[in-house]
């Protein structure tokens, strides 16, 4: 249900295409580059999904926003696992 609204609020589209080359490098054009606010030394995670053994999607998220994404996600849970083992 989620992924059908963010499709209707075009929140995911192809911002661009690029191409690889020979090195394996490929250039996020200078609109994208703004428009994510990612600057020169920024560090990118890249998630690689897999269907049938083979990586079919790639996604790069700044490693920033996935930091504090694990944090938010995990942090409260450590805090109670740790408390629990306090209070025993």
């Amino acid at each position: 249900m989620a992924s059908e609204e963010c499709c209707k609020k075009e929140c995911c589209k192809i911002d661009a295409v690029v191409s690889v080359d020979a090195k394996g490098q490929i250039v996020l054009p200078k609109d994208l580059r703004e428009k994510a606010k990612i600057k020169p030394n920024d560090k990118l995670a890249i998630i690689g999904f897999e269907r049938d053994g083979e990586v079919c999607c790639i996604i790069m998220l700044k490693v920033d926003a996935l930091e504090s994404t694990v944090k938010n996600m995990l942090g409260p849970v450590f805090r109670n696992a740790f408390k629990l083992e306090v209070e025993k």
